[in-house]
């Protein structure tokens, strides 16, 4: 496979909610240490090399919407990626037009700390890929005017050396991979709680000229019940007439 496995592993209410005030809720909170765990407490389940997020997930938990400090004079950037070191994880943040206003060139996750790689297409502007040069962090070019997944996901493997990927939201772009049929396994971990809000994120969303609603089936590979009334499921993606060359 000419690609890293990738699976996505999410937490959600029982609603599929993957975000809202039911996270607040003490009864959340075994869900939550347990969704760390399976993919990075101290025996993770998953040994994976890295996980990959969207450009509105990153700024909710890293970048915090700031502004990006450019420089519109900055001199012409080297053409092509810009891998600025290397790391035993890494931080995938897809950002196709570059905008995430980064102060360092690592997250830190609860203990897991990770090194930070952009992922752009051609609409970034040369002033960006300076201000990311400038801060040691790696970008990636994976399409022109739409993100394409199946470069995307090579680069990350031949050049990163990342063999196993974790899918972290949001809905869309979790959906955009499955749709693209270029993840392998869904892991959900239920927290037994719910909110009702109609308006926050579920586990998949469809997005036009993104994805569309074509059904995906799935096949249970294990259903276990945790501490504090969580539950853990996981699939494999079935099988499915797709192009790989998918872009959004």
């Amino acid at each position: 496979m000419d690609r890293p496995y990738l699976f996505c592993h999410m937490l959600t209410s029982l609603d599929g909610k993957i975000m809202g005030n039911y996270m607040d809720l003490p009864a959340c909170e075994p869900a939550g240490e347990l969704f760390y765990d399976i993919a990075f407490g101290d025996e993770p389940f998953y040994r994976h090399q890295g996980w990959l997020s969207g450009r509105v997930t990153t700024d909710d938990n890293f970048t915090h919407y700031r502004t990006p400090d450019l420089d519109p004079a900055a001199p012409p950037v080297p053409p092509g990626d810009f891998i600025a070191g290397k790391a035993p994880m890494y931080y995938v943040s897809v950002d196709p037009r570059g905008v995430l206003g980064w102060q360092e060139n690592t997250v830190t996750y609860e203990t897991t700390t990770a090194q930070v790689i952009e992922v752009l297409t051609g609409q970034a502007s040369n002033a960006y890929k300076a201000f990311l040069r400038q801060k040691g962090i790696s970008y990636l070019l994976a399409g022109e005017d739409k993100l394409d997944y199946a470069l995307l996901l090579e680069k990350l493997k031949g050049l990163f050396g990342i063999q196993v990927l974790m899918l972290g939201g949001g809905g869309v772009l979790n959906w955009s991979f499955l749709q693209a049929g270029l993840c392998d396994e869904v892991s959900i971990v239920v927290a037994p709680a719910a909110d009702g809000n109609p308006t926050t994120q579920s586990l998949f969303l469809a997005k036009e000229g993104l994805s569309t609603d074509k059904a995906i089936s799935f096949t249970l590979l294990g259903a276990q019940a945790a501490e504090g009334n969580a539950l853990w499921l996981r699939y494999r993606v079935d099988p499915q007439e797709t192009n790989h060359d998918t872009e959004g």
